[in-house]
């Protein structure tokens, strides 16, 4: 194809300019990642920038060995599956009727804006806690999944996917004699790929950052998540273990410091969402585009 001098200075530029958001995205994440295998001196005194100094091991041994991170990183893990799959249940079990006419459904109209409320107001935090302590839910891994089960702004996105997909196909399925459950598995759910590949990112990454209500909800710190215990920790070393410790592994957790060790707990706990974007991405653009614009 074609381009004028205009549209390749713009494409030229505009890859610059990409290119360098990403770079500075990047940096951050490449700086942790140096800090984590870096001895703690250069790290406490703020020396490691782009490349690691005085390379180890230590704070991802020790790191690793921790029997109540590894407690919360699957205690993490358990939330972000329930959570997704709860979710992803309740939004197209909500956004499919909601996706028909008026014609089809009359009550649409009076449900969308009762949804819609709820987006501008909420309960506020102490009948949401009475709430939740009326139902037995503290300390339990419901508490974490249960409350933010159904997101409107997720609702809203896939209904306007589901109503952009061509209505004859739907017609035709009826025709055939096809009920409604029988469309929205067969029919409805495979042609919403992109969007529901993008709401799985969107409520993973939102239960995996998610901190502040496992700190409310949760009285035990065993059933902390991963970023609440991140959030609430307090680096200290365990001086009975270091009393059965041999010379050499004294000499390897002396390499270690607060900086070193919160990193390498950073970057760990970044690694699932980093290995799982790359395979939703593809469906990122099209069902986000796509699910946001209402006709």
């Amino acid at each position: 194809m074609f381009l004028s001098r205009g549209e390749k200075i713009f494409t030229r530029v505009n890859s610059f300019f990409l290119s360098l958001m990403a770079i500075i995205c990047l940096l951050p994440i490449w700086n942790v990642l140096c800090v984590s295998f870096s001895s703690s001196g250069p790290a406490a005194a703020g020396r490691v920038k782009l490349w690691p100094v005085g390379l180890t091991l230590s704070a991802y041994n020790y790191v690793l060995e921790r029997p109540e991170y590894m407690t919360a990183f699957g205690v993490t893990i358990q939330r972000t599956l329930l959570g997704v799959a709860i979710s992803l249940v309740i939004c197209i079990l909500t956004a499919y009727p909601l996706s028909k006419e008026s014609e089809q459904f009359p009550q649409r109209t009076p449900i969308v804006w009762f949804f819609f409320f709820t987006m501008l107001f909420s309960g506020g935090l102490i009948p949401t806690f009475a709430t939740i302590t009326a139902l037995g839910l503290i300390d339990s891994i419901w508490v974490l999944v249960i409350p933010n089960a159904l997101n409107v702004w997720n609702v809203v996105m896939l209904l306007n996917f589901m109503r952009r997909l061509p209505k004859e196909v739907t017609e035709s399925a009826y025709v055939d004699g096809a009920g409604e459950w029988m469309i929205l598995i067969r029919i409805i759910l495979p042609m919403s790929l992109p969007i529901i590949a993008t709401l799985t990112l969107f409520i993973a990454v939102g239960h995996w950052n998610s901190w502040f209500d496992a700190l409310i909800y949760m009285n035990k710190p065993k059933n902390y998540p991963l970023q609440t215990y991140l959030q609430s920790l307090v680096v200290r070393i365990d001086t009975e273990r270091m009393k059965s410790m041999s010379e050499t592994e004294l000499q390897a957790y002396a390499n270690i410091s607060n900086r070193t060790f919160n990193a390498a707990q950073i970057f760990i706990a970044t690694i699932p969402i980093l290995c799982a974007y790359p395979f939703l991405q593809k469906y990122f653009v099209q069902g986000i585009v796509v699910g946001s614009v209402k006709e």
